[in-house]
């Protein structure tokens, strides 16, 4: 198949199954003073999904993606792309792989159209394949008035934008993607996800590393949550949600320099981000909570407030037991009053 066309032909098991594409298999590696920064890691993704690898900063993720992609060599353990043994043959995850990395790729210099295409063609796309595909990504992410703007003058949600058509161009086998949506305003946030599912239909799997936790529960099909470079949790979204908290929440957003509002005794624990408050409720405990919430509304304490079941937020913040476990640092506050 000519690379310019950037469909990727699947290959089946013959039952109707998704096959898995990438198999990890106890990888451990380890660095300075022998700590492991993955830990008997075991992941498989299968082909046509988003699998999303979420953690909080430090969790092994980028260690991890880094032997997938083959610049890094695990200490132990396997990685098996397409049946091939990566660790034996790290060349073949480069040709397999397209990868946007957290960090900001070096364009300065260059127009989104030249950075985009530079990529397609290095990753073996005809000019005329890779010219049509780079003024598609650029059209439905809403990118024309950037297209022939030097990255100098962009923001940076506007970089990530670019990085992302950088790993679309013509994508793997695998497209990873690290934080795509870092800066990237709202409206365009919807459009990339768009082109996301786009890569799904025409072959790709996905392999999304976040720490955003609502991102992913909207994004992916299946998951795994890695603390201290371990796995500590894998499945769909709405299993995690099953297995690991059957209670409801209710969500405050307190009004602008209002007081934190003590919590009544049945509310056993609250979190409290910014102006969000989160709390933890059993069932019988939803009516009063109810009368609460629309007291401190009718006092010009709390500006909205709902309830609902548990969400993928409320498993990570349990299952990972630390502050950085939300998108933004938390605090934790036990009867009204703050944790140490």
């Amino acid at each position: 198949m000519n690379r310019s066309e950037w469909s990727i032909t699947m290959k089946t098991n013959g039952t109707g199954d998704k096959r898995t594409v990438l198999e990890i298999d106890r990888v451990c590696k380890s660095y300075v003073k022998g700590t492991r920064v993955n830990d008997n890691i075991s992941i498989s993704l299968a082909e046509g999904e988003i699998f999303g690898l979420l953690g909080p900063n430090g969790a092994g993720k980028t260690t991890l993606v880094n032997q997938i992609i083959g610049l890094v060599k695990p200490d132990s353990g396997g990685i098996v792309l397409d049946g091939v043994d990566i660790v034996a043959n790290p060349n073949y995850a480069r040709q397999a792989c397209s990868f946007q990395a957290q960090t900001q790729v070096p364009i300065n210099g260059l127009t989104t159209m030249q950075a985009i295409e530079l990529v397609g063609r290095v990753r073996g796309g005809g000019a005329g394949g890779v010219r049509k595909r780079t003024r598609e990504l650029i059209r439905e992410l809403e990118m024309e008035e950037w297209s022939r703007k030097t990255a100098e003058s962009f923001s940076g949600g506007m970089r990530r934008l670019v990085a992302f058509c950088m790993a679309a161009v013509i994508p793997g086998r695998i497209v990873i993607l690290d934080e795509p949506t870092n800066d990237v305003d709202p409206l365009r946030r919807r459009l990339l996800w768009q082109q996301v599912r786009n890569l799904i239909e025409k072959g790709s799997t996905v392999l999304l590393v976040t720490h955003n936790v609502l991102e992913a529960e909207r994004t992916v099909d299946r998951l795994a949550i890695i603390d201290q470079g371990r796995v500590i949790g894998t499945g769909t979204p709405g299993s995690l949600k099953e297995n690991g908290s059957r209670n409801m929440r209710l969500e405050l957003i307190l009004e602008p320099r209002s007081e934190v509002p003590e919590s009544p005794g049945f509310m056993q624990h609250t979190i409290l981000n910014g102006r969000r408050m989160i709390v933890k409720l059993e069932d019988d405990d939803v009516a009063p909570a109810m009368q609460w919430a629309r007291k401190l509304k009718d006092t010009g304490v709390v500006e909205e407030f709902s309830v609902g079941p548990s969400t993928l937020e409320d498993v990570y913040v349990k299952m990972v037991g630390n502050s950085d476990a939300l998108i933004r640092p938390e605090q934790e506050i036990e009867n009204g009053t703050y944790a140490s």
